[in-house]
């Protein structure tokens, strides 16, 4: 599925009600992700403590938010927005490009917690379109 511009306007729009969360939110996703996929673990056995809202998943979580960000910047080309972070996770970090739908969907059901009243069928529906588009791009150099 392809995003419409009414797609882009929307996750343009919901990005920017996520504003001062962004790290919050990135960090509660990413732990759950380690907790509810315990096999994107092994890409993390380096730190020290793994459990949700350990230091280094908070500092991944605003890594991983920042990400988010540039992709949302680059909304009209992801593939080539995001070329560098695609080969970085691709042949340096080498990490299985399932964990991107994992994180995904994380971050769908933290949005969806962290704002019941905004996150409507249609917003959730064109969040959900982009973060398919923009595992698509990060996937791009595995191909």
């Amino acid at each position: 599925m392809s995003l419409t511009n009414k797609d882009k306007d929307i996750v343009k729009a919901f990005w920017a009600k996520i504003g001062g969360k962004a790290d919050e939110i990135g960090a509660d996703a990413l732990g759950r992700m380690l907790m509810v996929y315990p096999q994107s673990k092994t890409y993390f056995a380096h730190w020290k403590d793994l459990s949700p809202g350990s230091a280094p998943v908070k500092k991944h979580g605003k890594t991983v938010m920042a990400g988010v960000g540039t992709a949302v910047a680059k909304i009209d080309d992801l593939a080539g927005g995001l070329l560098t972070l695609s080969e970085l996770h691709a042949f340096t970090l080498r990490v299985d490009p399932a964990n991107f739908k994992s994180l995904a969907h994380c971050f769908l059901v933290v949005l969806a917690i962290t704002y019941p009243k905004d996150f409507t069928p249609e917003v959730h529906m064109a969040v959900d379109k982009f973060l398919a588009a923009l595992a698509r791009a990060l996937s791009e150099k595995y191909r």
